[in-house]
């Protein structure tokens, strides 16, 4: 499968936070060709600061792996993880990143900071970016055009 495949079930994640209010961002974790997380930003429907699509994905990934060690697993993300989803992804050991569109404000994987270099906790986290970059702005977009016109 490609990174476009699986960035695909990342999109429809985003599409669900949209539908919801939230700011449109999803996330899947894939180990051995299959889908073992998903989650969607909930953060204004659970009215918690960490329930950001990364963590709710990883936290998935971790219960179907019955192991917080996610190693061989790669993380796709529709927009650049911030700092605290970094620091989760390379806590649970994931092997790879790729995401759709740069966060220059909160991006931590070399946007605004990066914490992805910086990985004391094992070998380098393989990253590639801009995989479907144009439709996850799109979603970025599109809510914050509505958020605007309230």
């Amino acid at each position: 499968m490609t990174h476009e495949h699986w960035m695909q079930f990342a999109l429809t994640e985003a599409e669900k936070a949209l539908a919801k209010g939230e700011v449109p961002i999803g996330a899947v974790v894939v180990m051995e060709n299959r889908l073992i997380g998903r989650g969607h930003n909930l953060v204004e429907t659970l009215q918690d600061a960490t329930a950001h699509a990364e963590m709710l994905a990883i936290t998935a990934a971790a219960g179907t792996a019955t192991s917080w060690r996610l190693e061989g697993a790669t993380l796709y993300v529709t927009v650049e993880p911030c700092p605290m989803c970094s620091g989760a992804l390379l806590l649970s050991r994931i092997s790879g990143l790729i995401y759709g569109a740069e966060d220059a404000r909160f991006g931590a994987c070399g946007s605004a900071s990066n914490v992805i270099d910086t990985n004391p906790f094992g070998p380098p986290v393989q990253m590639v970016t801009g995989i479907k970059r144009n439709e996850c702005q799109a979603l970025l977009q599109e809510f914050f055009k509505k958020l605007r016109q309230k």
